[in-house]
């Protein structure tokens, strides 16, 4: 093997992921593309499968999977992140609310950025916080565009349905009143990758005394002006 690294398990499925990048490939045809020999072929490609580098289409042929979207995505983070700070400011200063940015992790969602209110009660969710994919406006946007799995697995035990989710897509935006803590609500947008794929989710949160039950009708269109900013920042090649 010319470009060996001297971990052979992981050249080959390098050599396996290299040759789904010219499409959908039989087990046939992998073992033709790669020189493996069709067990090592067959068991290097399901357990990428298992880590969804890899996936099936719908002729059962392997084809690479939405984790390295996924990665694609986080290579951008600092990109995002470099361009969050303005823009969350910007989006405290429009609104008047607390401002952040998460990003999805496993089962979680992590506050990357975040723009605290200048006075009075701040409701700002700390840097570095992990809260639940479970309840609340920012994990609505980071589930309702996940593969139709993911997105039944995330279902089970949230605070929100499927029918939300499907309100979500349509709007654009998501709102919570109390759903992940009492007495707090929020808004947020999703931010897109240069895929158009959803890879974090920009939100102001702050008391029901001051966002009323109906935060969205305050909050939604400067929340999705931010979003399509930092949209427009991981679309820059530059």
């Amino acid at each position: 093997m010319d470009n060996s690294s001297g971990v052979g398990v992981l050249d080959k499925a390098a050599l396996v992921l290299s040759a789904l990048e010219s499409g959908p490939a039989t087990l046939a045809g992998l073992v033709g593309a790669t020189g493996l020999a069709r067990p090592t072929a067959h068991r290097l490609a399901v357990a990428l499968e298992h880590h969804r580098m890899v996936a099936r289409d719908m002729q059962g042929r392997f084809i690479l999977g939405p984790r390295l979207s996924e990665l694609a995505a986080a290579a951008g983070e600092d990109r995002l992140l470099a361009t969050a700070g303005p823009v969350l400011t910007h989006l405290r200063d429009v609104t008047g609310e607390s401002a952040q940015l998460y990003r999805r992790q496993g089962d979680m969602r992590i506050c990357v950025a975040a723009a605290e209110r200048l006075s009075g009660l701040r409701d700002t969710v700390p840097v570095g916080s992990t809260l639940t994919m479970k309840a609340g406006s920012s994990a609505q946007i980071l589930m309702a565009w996940e593969e139709p799995e993911r997105l039944h697995r995330g279902l089970q035990g949230a605070r929100f349905t499927a029918t939300a989710l499907s309100g979500v897509r349509r709007r654009g935006w998501a709102q919570s009143i109390g759903e992940r803590e009492p007495g707090v609500a929020s808004v947020s947008a999703p931010v897109r990758g240069p895929s158009n794929r959803v890879v974090a989710a920009v939100s102001v949160s702050g008391p029901i005394e001051r966002l009323s039950r109906h935060p969205g009708r305050m909050h939604a269109q400067a929340i999705i002006d931010a979003a399509g900013r930092l949209s427009e920042a991981l679309r820059r090649t530059n």
